[in-house]
């Protein structure tokens, strides 16, 4: 229902149903016909293959989230163990990321140094970790246009392998325009090393850890002090004048998952309105694993 304005009361505005997938690959089921013949020799016995090891419960579990709310949002979860991607069906619908996508460019920023055989300087490296930990509007920009600016989300799209996303009209960051289901996989990406690359991956996870001030909120906060300390996230919030709307953006990676959440919501309430819903997705996808 993308577009549609839902305000507190609306039978329709305190529910977003998930929906789960499991990619190709993981049933172990081939699909092809048995092509032994009927009369051929007993094949020998396999030696006995060792048991699956059980996966250990993760901290969070795909449910119908319910926050009463206005405007629209939508999430996804994603355990990057086995791939299974959850959320409602409008996880992929897209809204602008803002801040958010200075994950990305930190990350490209850092890999490209290292495939260029660069150390970045320290007046760089300072620019990263401002960008990432205070949200930094103009390391942020330096840091794009040394990325070559739009190739930048280009190279998102492929190497991240996102479904939904698009770069933006006018080539801008802020603008560059996301889904909730992509923002787990560019959050998978981080995690596996493939946006930073080996040399940078632990690097940027530790600044997303140390997010600070403004840009501290979303699922994270739903976990205890201790163990916010170890989930990375990165943010993002604007007022778009031109839609006389709020844009929230929220990502969190931790051991084995990814949460993306994204909200578009009248101008006049601020960004803490979208904080906070990102927030409850949190609280009840942890309370589902509870």
């Amino acid at each position: 229902m993308a577009g549609v304005r839902l305000w507190p009361g609306s039978p329709l505005a305190a529910r977003a149903a998930a929906r789960w997938e499991t990619p190709p690959g993981l049933t172990g089921a081939s699909g092809e016909p048995d092509s032994t013949p009927s009369d051929a020799p007993d094949a020998p016995a396999s030696p006995e293959a060792d048991p699956t090891p059980t996966l250990e419960p993760l901290p969070v579990k795909a449910t119908d989230i319910k926050i009463d709310h206005s405007g629209w949002y939508s999430w996804a979860l994603l355990d990057t163990r086995t791939g299974e991607l959850s959320g409602p069906a409008d996880r992929t619908e897209l809204s602008t990321t803002a801040s958010l996508i200075k994950s990305w460019i930190g990350a490209d920023f850092l890999r490209r140094s290292a495939e260029q055989g660069t150390e970045p300087s320290a007046s760089r490296m300072a620019q990263v970790e401002t960008m990432i930990r205070d949200s930094d509007n103009n390391a942020a920009q330096s840091l794009y246009e040394a990325n070559g600016g739009a190739p930048s989300i280009k190279r998102l799209i492929s190497m991240c392998k996102l479904k939904d996303s698009k770069v933006s009209a006018d080539g801008g960051w802020s603008r560059t325009m996301l889904s909730p289901a992509d923002i787990t996989r560019l959050g998978a990406c981080i995690a596996n090393g493939t946006a930073a690359g080996p040399k940078w991956t632990k690097y940027l996870l530790d600044q997303m850890r140390a997010v600070r001030g403004t840009g501290d909120f979303g699922p994270r906060k739903a976990f205890p002090a201790a163990d916010q300390k170890k989930i990375a996230i990165k943010n993002g919030w604007v007022d778009r004048q031109r839609e006389q709307e709020y844009h929230v953006s929220c990502m969190a990676i931790g051991d084995g998952w990814v949460i993306g959440v994204m909200t578009k919501y009248d101008i006049s309430k601020g960004y803490t309105y979208g904080a906070n819903i990102c927030k409850q997705v949190g609280v009840q996808l942890r309370a589902a694993a509870s």
